[in-house]
């Protein structure tokens, strides 16, 4: 059970690596939903073209998800939300090694996931949101041969001409991804404290690294 669980969750972080696809300035001008769709549509169809991907080619695949996915995060914000309280009190080089390593887990994390995408098709659900908010919920259902999967995103419209929205959160079957990371470390930090995380991170990117 919790193995088919990861696997989905995967595969529902396999789709975000298609979000750089389209321009910045088009993305601003879109609503989040239709950009949302926009894009897993896209990144499906990408995926689904690509045998290398698909055979495992973990070269192209984590140089996909670097190109396309990050810049269409607000990691900052996943990271210090991630991080949680002891985020305020990391030291600006802290900071930066959390955002740098955690971007590296993500990162590995996202790659190793492309290659379970199949048959899978984007359904979206109704967008509830006004159009002054500059913070919204997309929901979407990623259905396939097997049970379908909840997917929805947290987004954030970012200030000044070109940013558009950012998704800085992410829900697979009713998990967000965010607090999930943020109970791991937690748990670390009290244990160990932020270096302690740091060294965490690092020896389990490095060990991801061997895997692959």
């Amino acid at each position: 059970m919790k193995r088919e669980f990861l696997r989905k969750v995967l595969i529902g972080f396999s789709l975000l690596a298609g979000l750089g696809l389209g321009l910045q300035a088009r993305a601003e001008e879109e609503a989040p939903d239709v950009m949302i769709k926009r894009l897993s549509v896209e990144v499906l169809d990408t995926i689904k073209a690509d045998k290398s991907m698909r055979a495992g080619d973990l070269t192209k695949i984590v140089a996909l998800v670097d190109a396309k996915i990050l810049p269409n995060l607000d990691f900052q914000r996943m990271t210090a939300s991630a991080v949680g309280p002891a985020w305020r009190q990391a030291t600006p080089e802290q900071q930066k090694r959390l955002q740098d390593e955690f971007k590296i887990l993500l990162v590995r994390t996202y790659a190793g996931a492309l290659g379970q995408v199949s048959d899978q098709v984007i359904a979206m659900k109704p967008l509830r949101a006004s159009p002054e908010d500059k913070e919204v919920i997309v929901r979407s259902e990623v259905k396939g041969s097997g049970d379908p999967i909840q997917l929805d995103y947290r987004l954030v419209k970012t200030p000044g001409q070109g940013t558009g929205w950012k998704i800085y959160n992410i829900n697979v079957l009713g998990v967000w991804l965010v607090e999930n990371y943020k109970s791991q470390f937690s748990a670390e930090i009290n244990a160990k404290g932020l270096d302690g995380l740091i060294t965490t991170l690092v020896e389990r990117n490095k060990a991801n690294s061997k895997k692959s």
